[in-house]
């Protein structure tokens, strides 16, 4: 096949991703569940506001977000998804209030006709969508506002200090005040609230709710859709068709066979001088070896908190480590070394690669070396300093613990990272720029390189989408792309 073929439909097929990409962000963005101004009861009372939830989305972020257990299944597993923990504790006190309202014992105690009635019942409060857009008020029912208050009183004594909720915590490896301020838990339980409803409530005009009825839960009739079951079935089916046509296509292509007389007899690399940048690019690898050797140390912390709750061989290590850095940590670092050596790869190739070395290359190569121990060691500080509640959540979003998992480092450094691969790819394409003036059959293989290192440093920008306050879906939607287009 020609090459400009090939390039014809590389183009078609990255537009009509990007164009697909692009078009259910919108939907996302339109169809997101709404944050209301205000909650109050029927019978009139203030419950909490639309920026509380904000607010308490941000507490939320501050003691670690989707590294202690998960919202609407996103994140660690440790702990509960507190979406479904909430819906379920929510679904369970209302029906026992059903039962001692109208039959005078507990819910397991009724037969199965009259556990249905009430199941039916508690369905209709649940799920209908009681939100008025034009007044941006949410209205439900006093039974459901003194559900409400029971399950803040007990999540807050769960992040806070209820010595009841030992047990929790050590199962859970959530140390005793993970919050510390009162304002602040209740916040948390407002966001966790409207979390919940966006689970159990239907769209406006349909039968599914916000979150396609996830959680699965019997009790409010989230199951899942016939839709969510057929898309699953066919994305796994087209997934399947796409590989088996690439691999007939391979298969019957019989002249692309390399012949082994055209291979060179030794590596290339292995005889030519090393360039002064290709020789600055050392200390990365080194760099690289040590964030392994710390991201195996933080891994082995973080499993055994996973057996032992909030300690390590015995010793309580929750009060500096908790199992919400730590698991950060090993993350993070992950990505870090992952990401150097991708770097400092590419830095050593590119001068191999054109046979020139670009001026002032080595500094440059020593300036990024530089900012990525900065970026390293500064968010690490700051993810620590916000999961122990030393700073405000602005700050925490600037400089400490976003919460998201995979972008989990302040805006700040994550800015800073991008500004770094942004370097990085000037000094790549610097030090491809004369092989990729030759007019040779290696052109379009460097050209395809050259787009590959643009995507490695324009895709994580996809991280830098949301803001502070920016809707959980949105943010969903942009950390996706994140760890797809980049991470992965």
């Amino acid at each position: 096949m020609k090459n400009s073929r090939l390039w014809v439909i590389f183009t078609v097929l990255v537009v009509l991703s990007f164009a697909v990409l692009g078009f259910y962000g919108v939907e996302i963005f339109r169809k997101a569940p709404p944050i209301p101004d205000k909650v109050v009861t029927d019978t009139g009372e203030l419950l909490f506001t639309g920026q509380d939830i904000r607010d308490g989305q941000n507490v939320w972020q501050s003691i670690g977000g989707q590294e202690v257990g998960t919202v609407w299944g996103h994140g660690a597993y440790l702990a509960p998804d507190w979406s479904a923990d909430w819906l379920h504790k929510e679904a369970v006190y209302i029906l026992e209030k059903y039962a001692r309202t109208d039959f005078n014992t507990t819910f397991d105690s009724l037969g199965t006709e009259q556990q249905a009635a009430l199941k039916s019942r508690l369905q209709s409060e649940l799920r209908k969508n009681t939100y008025d857009p034009a007044t941006g008020t949410l209205v439900i029912s006093s039974l459901r506002a003194e559900a409400y208050r029971e399950i803040s009183a007990f999540y807050k004594g769960l992040f806070m200090n209820d010595p009841a909720q030992d047990h929790l915590r050590e199962a859970y490896s959530i140390p005793a005040n993970s919050v510390k301020e009162d304002g602040r838990m209740s916040m948390m339980n407002s966001f966790f609230f409207w979390a919940t409803w966006a689970c159990v409530t239907n769209r406006p005009g349909d039968d599914i709710t916000y979150t396609n009825n996830w959680p699965p839960e019997e009790l409010v009739a989230n199951r899942p859709s016939g839709a969510l079951s057929l898309w699953t079935g066919f994305s796994v089916i087209l997934l399947l068709v796409g590989i088996s046509l690439l691999t007939y296509y391979y298969a019957t292509r019989k002249g692309d066979h390399l012949e082994v007389s055209k291979l060179p007899k030794r590596d290339p690399l292995l005889g030519m001088e090393p360039t002064p940048s290709m020789r600055a690019t050392l200390k990365y690898f080194w760099i690289v070896t040590a964030l392994i050797l710390v991201q195996v140390a933080f891994g082995v912390v973080t499993a055994h908190y996973g057996v032992e709750g909030n300690v390590l061989y015995g010793f309580d290590l929750s009060g500096i480590l908790p199992y919400s850095i730590s698991r950060t940590w090993h993350l993070q670092l992950a990505i870090f070394w992952i990401a150097t050596s991708w770097l400092a790869t590419g830095l050593y190739i590119a001068p191999a690669v054109s046979g020139r070395e670009p001026k002032y290359q080595a500094p440059g190569v020593n300036f990024l070396f530089i900012a990525l121990l900065i970026i390293v060691v500064g968010s690490m500080a700051g993810e620590w300093m916000g999961v122990m509640q030393k700073l405000g959540l602005a700050e925490n979003f600037w400089f400490g613990h976003q919460g998201y998992e995979y972008v989990e480092l302040g805006r700040f450094w994550q800015a800073f990272l991008f500004v770094g691969l942004l370097i990085w790819l000037v000094l790549m394409v610097r030090g491809l720029a004369p092989a990729l003036r030759k007019k040779d059959e290696n052109r379009q293989l460097l050209t395809l390189f050259v787009i590959s290192a643009i995507a490695i440093a324009a895709f994580y920008g996809a991280g830098l989408m949301w803001g502070q306050q920016t809707h959980l879906s949105i943010a969903e939607y942009w950390r996706w792309w994140v760890v797809h287009l980049w991470v992965e």
